[in-house]
């Protein structure tokens, strides 16, 4: 039987898995956050600790590997990780091919992932779709007639920096209003922790906030996305006015991207997507308002949630590798 290993390298978490071709159940699974100063060499040293450790005396037929920052899928390069330093120009394809001796396939996380919800999830028997992830940015990635597409160099799919509210606050792009400067877990949380801050230094009192403080013991610097989240399904107003925004610009994005694609469905996926059915309500709804009459797509849950960069390695490495072709 033939063992495939799929590894994650995520922006503060590392995991690596092992499956048999065919089968839709981990043989071995193994997961490690990434140390607060890592760098590309400490994240390497660990991956290889997790997979000589999974594979022990056997040997993998393929590997496919999803990386949390933009990489060259041709040849295997990574350009760069937004949130560890040293991957410039890292050739994680030729390191892991010398190392291992078998076919390797390497993508961006969401491209990776939009490949495993497709053929292991909420994409499966659907020939276009869009996958969004929702976390600590915001990114996409693309199936169009059952392949994925990347562009011309591989960046097809940002619609975290889709501009849908040019007066907005500055992006860490440079631009003002993109869908990720309003909807991403961190800059929620920010957006929350300005307002707050505000209110304190000129003594305004408004009416939200009280839960957010609650949760965070009035320590502001705590505040996260899922505290956010928290809040407002507890009731507080202003943290269920910051995600209104955020499921606005959301839907405004997503809306967009319907009109100029016009793919089946899309598939939405990250830790801000457990936001609640009202977060989910108002994207829907704003997406709706903002396609055409006569375009038709769905928006719908990821399945796979957090081993989607996992069984998206499984479909990276059957692509690698040419004697898994039909599997």
């Amino acid at each position: 039987m033939a063992l495939i290993l799929a590894l994650d390298f995520g922006g503060t978490k590392l995991a690596a898995a092992t499956v048999n071709v065919g089968s839709r159940k981990w043989l071995r699974y193994e997961r490690r956050l990434s140390p607060a100063n890592a760098n590309a060499s400490t994240d390497l040293e660990i991956m290889r600790s997790l997979i000589y450790s999974l594979l022990e005396d056997t040997k993998p037929a393929a590997i496919g590997v999803s990386f949390g920052g933009p990489v060259d899928t041709s040849t295997g390069m990574v350009r760069l990780s937004h949130h560890v330093a040293g991957w410039e120009n890292i050739p994680l394809k030729g390191l892991l091919e010398e190392e291992f001796g078998i076919p390797v396939g390497v993508d961006n996380d969401a491209n990776v992932a939009a490949l495993g919800e497709h053929r292991f999830g909420a994409g499966q028997g659907y020939d276009s779709l869009f996958y969004i992830t929702v976390s600590t940015g915001v990114g996409g990635g693309w199936i169009l007639n059952g392949q994925p597409w990347r562009g011309t160099g591989g960046m097809a799919g940002e619609i975290g920096h889709i501009v849908v509210d040019p007066a907005g606050p500055v992006c860490l792009c440079g631009k003002r209003g993109c869908v990720e400067r309003l909807a991403s877990g961190p800059y929620m949380a920010q957006n929350v922790r300005e307002i707050l801050q505000k209110e304190s230094s000129s003594r305004q009192v408004r009416q939200g906030g009280e839960v957010l403080r609650g949760l965070v013991g009035d320590d502001l610097t705590l505040l996260t996305g899922q505290l956010v989240s928290e809040a407002a399904a507890a009731g507080d107003n202003l943290a269920k006015e910051v995600l209104h925004k955020a499921a606005w610009a959301l839907g405004v994005g997503i809306g967009n991207v319907a009109n100029l694609m016009n793919p089946q469905r899309f598939v939405l996926g990250g830790g801000v997507m457990k936001a609640g059915e009202n977060f989910w309500q108002v994207v829907r709804q704003v997406a709706r308002e903002t396609a055409l009459p006569e375009v038709n797509f769905e928006i719908v849950s990821a399945i796979l949630g957090d081993d989607a960069p996992l069984w998206g390695g499984v479909a990276i490495a059957l692509l690698a590798n040419p004697q898994f072709a039909n599997e």
